[in-house]
């Protein structure tokens, strides 16, 4: 296929133009062809003026002069220091980019954004307090409707209720921008489209159709599910309509408290939405999905894909070796030849980096050193009096590229002597791409001597001891990166390869061999006698060593060997030395001609003309036709003649596979071929006549190496020859090849013993074929081409692209202006089963972010029109920081290695995996719900039990005379403080461990008379009225307590504000106040200083502070008489926490609920006065409170009170407390234990020798409200194992806010059990037990035994049925110590019923219960309880209100945080969340700031290979940025209101594309 090559730069008119458009395939519907139907079925509802779409109009513009203008060529600068990386170079296709780009309008992405050192905080309003974001609820909670924000659309009723119900009818109260704002809203020339109901209903519906709702019986709706392609003509959008439930409108949002928030964030993400809004697959056949087996999605060939249609090749032949010459018989034998004959003939000259012949070396110097070298390698060294050298034994040749002459003597040396040389690149630096990899490879070729010079010796990099390292041989096998080292073997020379991924093999290569090389390079180039060679190549390997080593002395030839380091200098040395030396020959790669063209502007005297041939040693890379071209163009003047030009294809494994034949030697006219991108892809070749913008025009590399053949055999599976329009690998069948790779059996009979075989399965040659790892073609007058390398081929669902073409994209999107000397490298990961391609890039040093950001969405675009292909990572690192390989091109397997190990450390970031990632399981179709009397049936038929469990009976447990007694807990107090009046209860301890303050039974009575004096005189208090208690934890807590009840007051505790962070903690004790109602406040004088200072009043308004008592010096009095409630269920206390949601909520305790909650702890933990427990917890909310104010008072047992602050202090001060009181019960929290873990991991040699000994212990109880930690507490069991702490010791506690002890392990009963369930079966609310280590296993750990009294079930959250056995639910409570409702200012009496009153819509529909908001399961265990019966365990997987919704499955967020947490260890702490169905992944970066950008890629790739789940955001932020409630739980919400009102001052955001 000839091409005419007129002026390749000419740009292709106007109207050529319109016919290039190129059509970007979504699976088989265009995007023409998408917008076509689109306009097609909404016709009849937009009345259109002049009948045309607007999207259809903008197709038929002619492309005005500034496209045009625009795709012309810039003009190359001068300088070569930002040359583009010359074997890319093509201008046609520089052309064709820019077109493509003109194309794509500048469409708005949010560009990912950067810590400036200082950003401009908001004022305190906007601030919600850590503890406290209120009511902002997470997806999928139950808190209230969705409310449409004020929206253009709101003036048309009909509209709006379909609109709400949409809104509310998504299980997720995901906000609308992602399901109804249509793709490039709607066509301006519809205004009258609102005005009717139907049409509007009906434009919302276009924009639905990729994701309808439950409405529509399907999923809900995510942006997530198959991503986008970008809509190419914006239309204005007139009503983009967002019914918003969580508040937010346009670019301002409001933080659920109603703050208006003006967020740079979230307007980033409503880009970053807008550009995820086009499927970008068609849906497939809808098929039966297990819930189970979430199938990836195999991506099904597209039926209009080309086929190869051609009929099968033949063999190709090349001509007979020449027999007539008188060959010498081998190598050496022609050196001796000519050292003896011809002593004086020049064989080397080596150049210095100036340019001047350093020195010559003759055949006759050459001859009698090598002998006296091989005479030394042999007889002179010894090791124990024995040779240290046999014949065979293998010597490293450790040369640097500027010295060739020791290099020759060298290695003729070794050979003469018969011993193997091993040429090997010097490693520059430890830390160089290769040098891991020397020692290896020394240590598998069992090398026994490196011979090198001493310069080069002393430069090696050198390990302490002053001995080089890296030749040790043992040095570990690393993961592999390429040192390619050539050697002869005992008859043979090795070659070394390296793979794809970097690891290394040996290529060995017989005398015969080698011989025929020679010979078969001499007959192809016509090399005559004494002809003078200049070679720019590595002299060590492939072209550099065959031509300018082994060939030449076979025919005495004088090589002019010119060092890379001079062409640095000069480039257009190598011309200055043709034409000083008279070459007739000169060996190249394109990228020596580039810079020569570059450089070579001022230089009038050269001349070519006496080049005989010129070899282009890389002339199989398909881009370097351009500087082939663009060299002969210029030089074409200077004597070069164009059929001197002699591109030739070479492998490590087949040597050379082909070579151009200069035309005296008879070969044909040299050809082009112009290839279709789109069938290269799918392996066919089909010719482009139309030049469209998407081809790759190849030059042939010549015919056949003389006395060889070669056929094309498909790359995958067995060797069938290929059709003659299908591209496959090359082979060769050649005594000039290698014959195996070094020590590796397998994989040699694969390559080297190939046996090609036609359709018939008949092999075509009884001889065996050498793969070449070249990918190509036979083309017209049995010219062979190649198009890219088999290491190159990244294989993208069913289609192949080439590493190779994607860089030439990619460069010449902006050639000279961004990316630093041409440096980028493209590879492709692994991530969910598929390739991924990743562009990494060097940036120029000036570039600003604006330039990178731009650069990398142009590339992008690029490359998606010329490839169509979705790049999933790019990336861009400062200059000159990529590995370099020894010649200076870029390490590509080790910049794969950095990549995936987190160690590249871009500068900027982008990924797109919502546009790649196309093989996601489908979204799970929520299905018509199943009712609960079914439900109850199914499982009675499949034997599953219904799920429910009780803790033992109370009635049989005690006499209920006593539990009369202590039905009010003031009165246990005083009844306690007659008989045993000076029986201890509390024991405060500091930092230090000295006790601080006691309280016997009558001390703590006394103390809490006078308060209700207090409080009656100077407080002026009614019955009923709620106080405040705002203080440090310690007995004056638990005495105001006593006194608020004393008195008939309603106490509320309240954690004080922290000193040095008022700002934050003041405003949540306000709000606490305030919600709560309180009259009064009761604090210390401390805390009173506090509330009353200025830095208070800069927090909060003071003026508005209830009265406020301090305790701390009130005077002795008694009370007239002590208050006794009328009945058991009046108030006794208020509850107030912040959930992990951020919503701060209270709840209200009754005495009943209060005395029977301290019964069921007496109870299950065996209380008595005798006991001690130890309590580290904070004491103000939940079960802490309860334990540390209300259970020794009820039981009488003495508490140890050491409070978790003083731990900052004294880390060991909880478990030496445990030890001296020889407490048998402990109770702390995660936060307490993870402190003990970190800060005592190193120290349990020293706590032994201070006595500490915690085999006391035989229950310590993680106070918590979340799915147990279980790597935490089993690596706080390991730790302290040795300091006695039973195995089976530690457990954990399950509370919630409608009941705050549900689970405790207690003493009695059995331990807790661990199950393994699957991940994937829990997204779908199933429990799955698999085995431990199985793939998507979940360790869950029982959160405790039931407590007395206590009974459970599990309730479908939806339908509020009962559940079986094997389903996750919600648990529901129903206990005599429930709490009896929220306390909220709202009174929000709907959401009370809900949560403390619920019944089941079937079954036992009498009971009444709480609903805790908690998913969990109950299963029935082997064990037996403490009853008898067999054992129920109850396992807490979440909370409801956190579970994120996304692609119709539930997900928990500490899943996904435990994955990302392993994906880097510089990961120190993260928290996901969504936001309008993105998932955000906020991570704490644990290093060094210019480590962040390596995160972003690691935390994508672990969440989709994991949990299936494309990531929206990645957020990196500083160490301690996600907030901590006080229980050491995350809060997610208040993270992400932080987040949206720009509060978190991130170091890094990406917004994945």
């Amino acid at each position: 296929c000839p091409h005419s090559t007129d002026s390749p730069r000419a740009a292709p008119s106007p109207a050529k133009r319109n016919v290039i458009l190129c059509s970007i395939v979504l699976g088989d519907i265009t995007q023409k062809g998408y917008e076509k139907k689109r306009a097609k079925l909404l016709a009849r509802y937009i009345p259109l003026i002049q009948g045309l779409d607007p999207s259809l109009q903008a197709e038929n513009r002619t492309p005005g002069p500034s496209q045009t203008t625009a795709a012309a060529p810039k003009q190359q600068k001068s300088r070569p220091t930002n040359s583009r990386d010359e074997r890319f170079r093509s201008d046609i296709h520089t052309e064709a980019v820019q077109a493509a780009l003109a194309k794509y309008k500048e469409r708005k992405m949010p560009m990912p954004s950067k810590r400036r050192s200082v950003l401009v905080h908001s004022s305190v309003e906007t601030y919600t307090p850590p503890d406290t974001s209120s009511a902002s609820e997470d997806e999928g909670s139950l808190r209230r409707p969705g409310r449409l924000t004020s929206t253009p659309l709101q003036s048309h009723p009909s509209v709006e209720p379909w609109l709400d119900r949409v809104v509310q009818g998504s299980s997720t109260s995901s906000s609308a921008s992602s399901t109804s704002s249509h793709p490039g809203g709607r066509p301006a020339a519809a205004p009258s489209a609102a005005t009717t109901p139907g049409a509007a209903a009906a434009t919302a519906l276009a924009g639905l159709t990729a994701h309808a709702h439950i409405d529509l019986h399907s999923a809900p709706p995510d942006v997530t599910t198959g991503l986008v392609e970008h809509s190419h003509y914006e239309r204005p959008q007139v009503a983009s309509v967002r019914g918003v439930p969580r508040g937010c409108g346009g670019s301002v949002l409001e933080t659920a408290d109603g703050v208006p928030v003006n967020s740079r964030v979230s307007s980033k993400i409503q880009q970053l939405l807008n550009t995820l809004k086009r499927p970008k697959r068609p849906p497939l056949k809808e098929f039966f999905v297990d819930d189970f087996e979430e199938l990836l999605e195999v991506q099904q060939p597209d039926p209009n894909q080309p086929k190869p249609e051609g009929s099968q090749m033949a063999v190709l032949q090349g001509e007979p070796l020449a027999a007539g010459a008188p060959w010498p018989p081998s190598l050496l034998a022609a050196l001796q030849r000519w050292g003896t004959t011809q002593p004086r003939a020049p064989c080397l000259t080596a150049l210095d980096t100036t340019g001047k012949a350093i020195c010559t070396l003759t055949y006759g110097k050459l001859w009698s050193r090598s002998l006296k070298l091989a005479y030394t390698l042999l007889n002179k060294l010894t090791s124990k009096n024995e040779p240290l050298l046999k014949p065979g034994d293998r010597v490293a040749l450790v040369f640097p590229n500027s010295d060739p002459v020791m290099f020759m003597v060298a290695l003729y040396g070794c050979l003469l002597a018969e011993l193997v040389p091993v040429p090997i690149e010097v490693p520059l630096t430890r830390k160089d791409a290769g040098s891991q990899q020397v020692g290896f490879l020394l240590g598998s070729c069992g090398v026994t001597l490196a011979l090198t010079t001493d310069a080069c010796q002393k430069g090696l990099p050198k390990a302490q001891t002053g001995e080089v390292a890296t030749f040790k041989g043992e040095a570990s096998q690393g993961k592999g990166t390429s040192v390619l080292i050539q050697s002869w073997l005992d008859r043979a020379h090795r070659d070394y390869k390296t793979s794809k991924e970097g690891s290394t093999v040996g290529v060995t290569v017989s005398h015969a061999s080698l011989l025929a090389q020679c010979r078969a390079l001499t007959q192809a180039c016509g090399y005559s006698e004494a002809e003078t060679l200049t070679n720019v190549l590595d002299f060590k390997r492939d072209a550099g060593l065959w031509h300018g080593v082994l060939t030449s002395v076979l025919n005495r030839m004088h090589v002019v060997s010119i060092p890379y380091a001079l062409m640095k200098v000069n480039p257009l040395s190598w011309i200055q030395k043709v034409c000083s030396y008279k070459a007739r020959a000169a060996l190249v790669k394109s990228r020596d001609m580039h810079w020569s063209l570059l450089a070579q502007r001022g230089q009038r005297d050269v001349s070519l003309s006496s080049l005989r041939v010129l070899i282009v040693a890389d002339g199989a890379n398909p881009w370097s036709i351009s500087s082939c071209d663009a060299f002969l163009n210029v030089f074409q003047s200077r004597g070069l003649r164009p059929e001197v030009i002699c591109p030739c294809a070479s492998s490590p494994e087949a040597l050379t596979v082909a070579i151009r034949r200069p035309p005296d030697l008879g070969g044909p006219p040299p050809r082009k071929a112009i290839l279709s991108m789109n069938s290269l892809s799918y392996g066919v070749i089909r010719v482009d006549t139309e030049e469209k913008l998407s081809v790759l025009t190849v030059q042939d590399v010549g015919q056949v190496m003389p006395g060889a053949s070669i056929c094309v055999v498909k790359v995958d599976g067995a060797p069938y020859l290929c059709k003659t329009d299908e591209i496959g690998e090359i082979c060769v069948s050649s005594s000039a090849t290698g014959t195996a790779y070094y020590g590796l059996l397998g994989i040699t009979k694969n390559v080297f013993e190939t046996v090609p075989v036609t359709a018939g399965g008949v092999p075509v040659s009884d001889r065996p074929f050498t793969r070449t790892g070249l990918l190509g073609f036979i083309g017209p007058d049995n010219l062979v081409f190649v198009v890219g390398k088999l290491d190159g081929l990244m294989v993208v669902g069913v289609r192949r692209h080439n590493a190779d073409d994607v860089v030439a994209t990619a460069l010449a999107v902006e050639p000279m202006k961004f990316v630093y000397r041409g440096r980028i490298a493209v590879f492709s990961v692994t991530v969910l089963h598929d390739d991924r391609i990743v562009l990494v890039a060097e940036q120029r040093p000036d570039a600003s972010e604006e330039d990178s950001f731009q650069w990398m969405s142009r590339v992008l675009q690029a490359i998606d029109s010329i490839h169509q292909v979705g790049v999933y990572c790019l990336a861009l690192v400062p200059a000159n920081t990529l590995p370099k390989a020894p010649l200076g091109g870029i390490h590509i397997s080790e910049t794969k290695q950095r990549f995936l190990e987190g160690t590249l450390h871009p500068c900027n970031v982008l990924m797109c995996p919502h546009t790649c990632v196309t093989n996601l399981p489908k979204p799970r179709q929520k299905q018509p719900e199943v009712g609960p009397a079914s439900m109850v049936v199914g499982n009675l038929v499949a034997g599953k039990r219904i799920a429910q469990a009780s803790g033992r009976e109370l009635a049989h447990l005690e006499d209920s005379d006593q539990a009369r007694k202590f039905l009010f807990l003031a009165d246990v107090l005083q009844w306690r403080a007659h008989t045993t009046p000076d029986h201890p209860l509390f024991l405060l301890l500091n930092a230090k461990g000295t006790v601080t303050s006691t309280a016997t039974c009558v001390q703590l009575h006394k103390r809490a008379e006078r308060v209700a004096a207090a409080l009656m005189e100077k407080g002026r208090l009614n019955v009923g009225d709620h106080v405040a208690l705002v203080y440090p934890p310690g007995v004056d807590l638990i005495a105001a307590f006593y006194g608020c009840l004393y008195c008939g007051c309603v106490p509320v505790t309240v954690r004080p504000p922290h000193p040095q962070n008022l700002g934050t903690t003041l405003p949540t004790v306000r709000m606490i106040v305030e919600v709560s109602k309180s009259a009064c406040v009761l604090t210390t004088q401390a805390v009173t200083r506090l509330l009353r200072s200025k830095e208070a009043a800069a927090a909060v308004d003071v003026r508005t502070w209830p009265t406020i008592l301090d305790t701390d010096d009130i005077p002795k009095r008694k009370v007239a008489s002590i208050f006794r409630p009328p009945s058991p269920d009046v108030l006794a206390y208020l509850d107030f926490s912040v959930s992990t949601t951020g919503i701060l909520a209270g709840v209200k305790m009754s005495h009943a609920a209060t005395s029977a909650l301290c019964r069921s702890i007496k109870l299950q933990c065996e209380l008595y006065p005798s006991r001690q427990i130890a309590i580290c917890l904070d004491p103000y909310c939940g079960l802490g409170f309860a334990l540390w104010c209300l259970c020794s008072v009820y039981s009488g047992h003495q508490s140890v009170l050491v409070p978790p602050l003083e731990l900052e202090s004294n880390v060991s001060l909880w478990l030496s407390a445990v030890s001296q009181y020889r407490a048998r019960v402990t109770f702390c929290s995660y936060s307490v234990m993870e402190m003990c873990t970190r800060g005592l991991g190193t120290q349990t040699g020293v706590l032994r020798m201070k006595g500490v000994n915690l085999s006391c212990v035989r229950t310590c109880m993680v106070v918590a409200e979340e799915r147990p930690r279980i790597a935490l507490t089993q690596s706080f069991s390991k730790l302290f194992k040795d300091l006695g702490l039973p195995a089976r010791a530690v457990s954990t506690t399950f509370g919630c806010r409608v009941n705050v002890a549900i689970c405790l392990q207690g003493t009695a009963g059995p331990d807790p059990t661990t199950v393994y369930v699957d991940m994937r079966a829990l997204r779908h609310d199933r429990v799955r037990l698999v085995e431990r280590g199985s793939p998507h296993s979940l360790p869950l750990m029982e959160s405790g035994k039931i407590l007395p009294g206590v009974k459970v079930i599990i309730a479908h959250t939806e339908t509020k049925g009962p559940l079986g056995d094997s389903h996750l639910g919600e648990i529901w409570v129903s206990s005599p110590h429930n709490a009896t409702g929220y306390y909220t200012v709202y009174g929000e009496e709907a959401l009370h019923a809900d949560h403390f009153s619920a019944r089941l819509s079937f079954g036992d529909t009498q009971t009444v219960w709480a609903r805790t908001g908690y998913l969990g399961f109950l299963r029935r265990t082997e064990l037996t309880d403490a009853s008898g019966g067999r054992h129920d365990a109850l396992y807490v997987v979440g909370s409801l209100d956190e579970t994120l919704e996304l692609r119709g499955m539930r997900y928990h967020p500490i899943d996904i945080e435990t994955s990302v947490i392993r994906a880097h260890r510089s990961i120190a702490e993260c928290a996901v969340f969504t936001w309008t169905n993105l998932l955000v992944v906020v991570v704490e970066l644990d290093g060094l700031e210019q480590d962040a950008l390596d995160l972003v890629a690691l935390v994508t790739n672990v969440v989709l290979e994991e949990h299936y789940l494309v990531v929206g955001v990645v957020v990196i932020v500083d160490p301690g940025v996600i907030p901590i409630n006080s229980r050491g739980e995350k809060q997610r919400m208040h993270l992400r209101d932080g987040f949206l009102a720009d509060q978190l001052d991130p170091i890094y955001v990406a917004y994945n594309m």
